[in-house]
């Protein structure tokens, strides 16, 4: 092969292999302007989806058909989700059909369906004390007794009990937790004495201290001596010595020595009355107290707690100390409490209503005969509850008008009862005759 030849061929290639170069780097070009296109198209479009979204949220916001803590949720979990403009109007009209039909219909009978979501499990219910939160010193009323604790609004409930979370730069140190316990636990003057007895040679009553016992109280026989006086006051002298505590009443005869005797036995010499146990146990958020017994008042003021974490079981004492509306929820709290531990899987609405009634004048009543029940405006409602005849009389006597509007009156005379269809009446005026049509002949 001539020379010429090759030459033409080699420039043959090297200009197909340029064409090639360039048709590829036109290639690489316009999937670049491609791809700048599309998000830019991309960008508009999310731009024009959030100018739609945010035209939307405010719409529905100002229908007022959603609680305001529902809307910022969806709006919440709609914004950061990639979907198209169908979509979002697909997921808001679910959701407002969605609550819309989980709303209760005009004249539903809200209080006996309440009544019977709580009583059916409530038959299921067993009646033993458990071991609390997995303190096997502490135990808790649980199961039915506790709900009828709850519901009844008891004074004093049968097993009060206290969270206590400590502060949050102490929350890990266990000598601290272990110095608070110390401060919390009521000690009395015959927890930690030996013997406390009547000396009649002396005249006087004696009070032998245990040495172990006060040192695991941190206690001195001064710190005890001085509660003693404090407690009787003028009613006597106290001496002091290193284990030894002698108590002079002014009236020295036997029955002032036994009386005194007594009562110092009952002295509070450190803690918080009420309070005669504490177990201390680690959790995630740091060391936590368990107390056995119950006095929220003098809790909050202990040095090294945690005052925005701390409980009690006792509503009481939280309707004394935070309030009423502290003490509607802690009564929709240990409900759901009772009921979760025990399985039983009752709409927290429910629950509500009970406590929104319990509490709905200011003050904690219980549902029974001396609460809700018996403060009814309808006698014979009353009467249908309990104590008939008492009510019933006492009806007579004052010569009491019953106004009927309840269910039960109603159902006790046979007349149809204000619900449902019952709470409608339907009027007719006969002066007004029906309009005639005209029809068409064909």
């Amino acid at each position: 092969m001539s020379k010429t030849k090759q030459t033409k061929k080699t420039t043959a290639k090297k200009s197909t292999g340029k064409k090639a170069s360039k048709k590829t780097t036109t290639k690489k070009t316009s999937k670049a302007r491609s791809r700048t296109t599309t998000s830019a198209k991309k960008a508009v479009t999310d731009s024009a989806l959030d100018k739609y979204m945010t035209k939307r949220f405010e719409l529905m916001r100002a229908q007022k058909r959603l609680p305001p803590s529902v809307m910022d949720e969806l709006e919440t979990k709609v914004r950061v989700l990639d979907i198209t403009k169908k979509e979002f109007d697909t997921i808001c009209d679910d959701v407002l059909d969605s609550y819309e039909r989980s709303l209760v219909e005009p004249g539903e009978a809200v209080g006996t369906v309440a009544a019977q979501s709580i009583g059916e499990p409530g038959t299921q219910m067993t009646l033993r004390t458990f071991h609390y939160a997995g303190v096997a010193e502490l135990s808790v009323t649980q199961g039915l007794p506790r709900l009828i604790e709850i519901v009844d609004a008891r004074n004093n409930p049968s097993t009060p009990t206290m969270k206590i979370h400590l502060a949050d730069d102490i929350a890990d140190d266990r000598n601290e937790a272990r110095r608070i316990a110390r401060d919390i636990e009521m000690v009395l003057v015959e927890s930690v004495a030996s013997n406390v007895s009547i000396d009649l040679l002396r005249q006087a009553i004696d009070i032998r201290l245990d040495p172990e016992l006060m040192e695991d109280k941190g206690l001195t026989a001064e710190i005890v001596s001085n509660a003693i006086q404090e407690k009787i006051k003028g009613k006597g002298e106290v001496e002091a010595d290193e284990n030894t505590i002698f108590v002079y009443p002014a009236n020295d005869t036997l029955a002032e020595l036994q009386r005194l005797s007594e009562k110092i036995r009952e002295v509070r010499v450190k803690g918080i009355s009420d309070v005669t146990h504490v177990v201390i146990r680690k959790e995630s958020e740091g060391y936590v107290l368990y107390t056995e017994g119950s006095n929220l008042q003098d809790g909050l003021e202990v040095e090294g707690i945690n005052p925005h974490k701390i409980y009690t079981n006792n509503l009481r004492e939280i309707y004394q100390v935070l309030g009423i509306e502290a003490t509607r929820n802690a009564i929709i709290k240990e409900s759901m409490n009772v009921l979760n531990e025990q399985g039983m899987d009752v709409d927290v609405r429910h629950i509500i209503l009970v406590a929104d009634m319990m509490t709905a004048d200011g003050t904690i009543r219980q549902i029974g005969r001396h609460g809700i029940s018996g403060s009814k405006n309808s006698a014979l409602a009353r009467a249908a509850f309990e104590v008939t005849i008492k009510h019933l009389l006492g009806a007579g006597i004052a010569g009491t008008k019953d106004p009927l509007k309840g269910i039960t009156e109603n159902v006790i005379l046979g007349q149809l009862i204000p619900l449902g269809t019952g709470s409608i009446d339907l009027l007719m005026n006969p002066q007004v005759m029906p309009s005639k049509r005209k029809t068409k002949r064909s």
